[in-house]
C-alpha cells in the first residue's frame, strides 16, 4: 500500500512509516473494500498467480491470499518489506514471494502473471502510461489488472510536499489503459478517505478500475 515509486515522496517517508503502518484502521478498512472489490470483480481461483505492486507491508493481500496461488509482492521501500516479511513467517504463509523492485527503473523479470493488482500506488508514479504498458507486457493473455486510486483532486490530499498525481480523471486513465491495450475496462467507486482540511473535513473517493489484458 505504498508507493511502488517513491519519486513523488519525500526521503524515506515509506520506511519510516512502515512500523506503524497496521495500525492505522483507515488503512486496514480501506484494505479490506478494495479485496472485496478485486473479488466482486474477478472471478479469483488459486490456479492464478498474482502480483501485488506497491504492496507495503501486504494489506491487501492478505485479505486475498487464500482465493489465489502463488502471489508476489514488490515494493521499493525496504522498511515496509521488512514488515512484510515479519508477517508472513508470523502467519506461516507459503504461497507469497517478497521482492524489492522499481518496475519503472529495473529490468522486467521473467514472469508473467494472470493478475496485477496495485492500491494507492499509481499516484506515486511519474509515468502512467510507462506502467500501465510494463503491467500488459507482465500479464498472460486474458489477465486482469486492478489499479485501486484516487479520483481527480485539488492537491490537499497529500499537500505540498508530494510531488504525485493529484488523483485521476476516470476516463483519461481509461484512455490510457487503452492505448496501453487493456479493455473493456471498467470503474467503480470502493472507498472513501475522510480528511481534515482548514475548510472542514473532505471526502476523498477511491475507485477501482478494471482491466483486462486481450
Amino acid at each position: 500500500m505504498s508507493a511502488a515509486n517513491q519519486a513523488g515522496a519525500p526521503a524515506g517517508h515509506f520506511d519510516n512509516k512502515a512500523r506503524e503502518w497496521d495500525s492505522n484502521p483507515v488503512f486496514q478498512d480501506r484494505a479490506n473494500r478494495i479485496a472485496d472489490a478485486i473479488r466482486a470483480a474477478v472471478a479469483l481461483n488459486t490456479s492464478m498467480t498474482a502480483l501485488d505492486y506497491g504492496c507495503g507491508t501486504g494489506l491487501l493481500s492478505f485479505p486475498l491470499k487464500d482465493a489465489l496461488g502463488r502471489i508476489t509482492l514488490k515494493d521499493s521501500s525496504a522498511g515496509m518489506l521488512d514488515v512484510l516479511r515479519e508477517k508472513i513467517a508470523a502467519q506461516d504463509v507459503t504461497n507469497m514471494t517478497v521482492r524489492q523492485a522499481d518496475l519503472t527503473a529495473d529490468p522486467l523479470p521473467k514472469e508473467r502473471y494472470d493478475l496485477i493488482y496495485s492500491a494507492m500506488t499509481l499516484h506515486h508514479i511519474p509515468d502512467t502510461e510507462h506502467i500501465l504498458a510494463i503491467f500488459h507486457t507482465l500479464l498472460n493473455p486474458g489477465g486482469w489488472l486492478c489499479i485501486a486510486d484516487l479520483d481527480q483532486e485539488d492537491g490537499s490530499f497529500h499537500g505540498p510536499q508530494f510531488d504525485v498525481h493529484h488523483g485521476f480523471d476516470r476516463a483519461s486513465l481509461a484512455a490510457k489503459a487503452g492505448q496501453a491495450g487493456f479493455g473493456p475496462i471498467d470503474f467503480r467507486t470502493v472507498f472513501e478517505i475522510i480528511k481534515p482540511q482548514a475548510d472542514g473535513e473532505r471526502a476523498y473517493p477511491v475507485f477501482l478500475m478494471v482491466a483486462r489484458k486481450g
